[in-house]
């Protein structure tokens, strides 16, 4: 091994014991035990019976607890279920020290197949984003609609404000940067996360914050962290090297699922520019732009991703449980940013 790599991790029955993950008000999590990997499942139970089953899959650094929010704004219209990728939130890292979009993604048609809850509504954001692309190409009986925040698609043109976190898939940049910040608390990680993720970190709650830093304590006292982040990282960066049929543009070229496409106008990790190429690509897509937005705009501004899906429902002409199509219709909240939407694709 390179001195330059990091080390194994322990195994997962000897990894130390840390402070419980939250849980909100309202949720669950169990453990689910799959070949090779065992992964956390957040759900909150449904408004009624019969809704339509949904999957959120996070991105780098996230965990199912990124989507609590848009959770609770539409347990009245499926059935919600958020997944913790293999090393991240509180499922612990796979058997195989694979973190690449196809491991990732084979965790989550591992997961579908056993659940036997497919098709599912699938949601994902950044690197969860390219994983659920990756998943409705190769497995289109699983998804029945594809919602997509800031997907982590291939850009040419990197943003400056992204550089760092792509350079932690470089060996060696991860121990350096780990002694570099050795001193930094909890606070100043979570401060500076909200600065890179949201478009206007002043709309985090101090409650939210609170729970933010509880959550980073305790991610920081697991062995595997920087390896997780480290090797997913660096399995994002491959992916956009890879050609042919396995070229994350080109599956997206194959995804048959109605697609809604949520990007941020202030997002410093995925290039706002990208929406455009996103929504000639996807067969079948609908464009939502939200100006104010960063990264993580199913955090920042729950109530409009709700809403654009609602409407993307609708549109796409699903039923609800009773069997009549879901009403896309609305209440704007006072104070709302105006999303701009249009249809694309074919």
């Amino acid at each position: 091994m390179s001195s330059t790599e990091l080390p194994s991790v322990p195994a997962a029955n000897v990894l130390p014991k840390v402070a419980t993950v939250r849980v909100a008000e309202g949720e669950r999590l169990r453990s689910v035990g799959l070949p090779g990997i065992t992964l956390t499942v957040r759900s909150r139970p449904p408004a009624r019976e019969g809704l339509p089953p949904a999957l959120y899959v996070h991105g780098l650094g996230g965990s199912s607890q990124n989507w609590s929010a848009l959770m609770e704004q539409l347990e009245g219209h499926v059935d919600c279920e958020a997944v913790d990728l293999p090393g991240f939130g509180d499922s612990p890292p796979p058997d195989d020290g694979d973190y690449s979009i196809t491991a990732h993604a084979r965790a989550v048609i591992r997961y579908l197949d056993a659940s036997d809850r497919g098709p599912v509504h699938l949601f994902g954001n950044s690197l969860g984003g390219a994983v659920t692309t990756r998943v409705a190409a190769v497995r289109p009986d699983l998804v029945r609609t594809l919602t997509l925040v800031s997907p982590a698609l291939p850009e040419i043109r990197v943003q400056r404000t992204a550089v760092p976190t792509a350079l932690l898939a470089v060996p060696g940049v991860t121990a350096l940067f780990t002694r570099l910040t050795r001193q930094w608390t909890a606070e100043q990680r979570v401060r500076g996360v909200l600065h890179l993720c949201y478009g206007d970190p002043g709309r985090v709650t101090s409650e939210g914050f609170r729970n933010a830093v509880e959550e980073m304590e305790r991610r920081m006292q697991l062995p595997y962290f920087w390896d997780a982040m480290t090797r997913s990282a660096r399995g994002l960066v491959n992916s956009y090297t890879l050609g042919g049929q396995h070229a994350l543009w080109r599956q997206a070229e194959r995804v048959l699922a109605p697609t809604l496409l949520i990007y941020g106008g202030r997002d410093q990790l995925v290039g706002y520019r990208m929406c455009q190429k996103a929504a000639r690509t996807f067969r079948d897509a609908r464009l939502v732009s939200l100006p104010e937005a960063g990264h993580v705009a199913m955090m920042e501004y729950p109530e409009v991703v709700a809403r654009a899906f609602r409407e993307h429902l609708a549109q796409s002409g699903e039923p609800e449980a009773d069997g009549q199509v879901a009403d896309g219709r609305a209440t704007r909240n006072p104070g709302e940013d105006d999303a701009v939407t249009e249809n694309a694709g074919s």
